[in-house]
């Protein structure tokens, strides 16, 4: 997509703020063991952590052809 390649910077803070914010509520729900809220907690990180990647990958997907 254009827009990552063309800004950059806000790819840059987003990833970073992904990434820090996914670790930080994976050990959260990690010290929750036995709760089911930890493991709510845990899975939302999950869930940031993979946004990082998908953020991280976007500037180089191909544009998908119209048929």
């Amino acid at each position: 997509m254009i827009f990552w390649k063309e800004h950059a910077a806000l790819r840059v803070v987003l990833m970073a703020l992904s990434f820090v914010l996914g670790l930080v509520l994976l050990f959260v729900g990690w010290k929750t063991t036995g709760q089911l809220l930890g493991l709510g907690v845990m899975i939302l990180g999950l869930v940031l952590l993979l946004t990082t990647l998908a953020l991280y990958n976007k500037p180089f997907e191909e544009p998908k052809k119209k048929k």
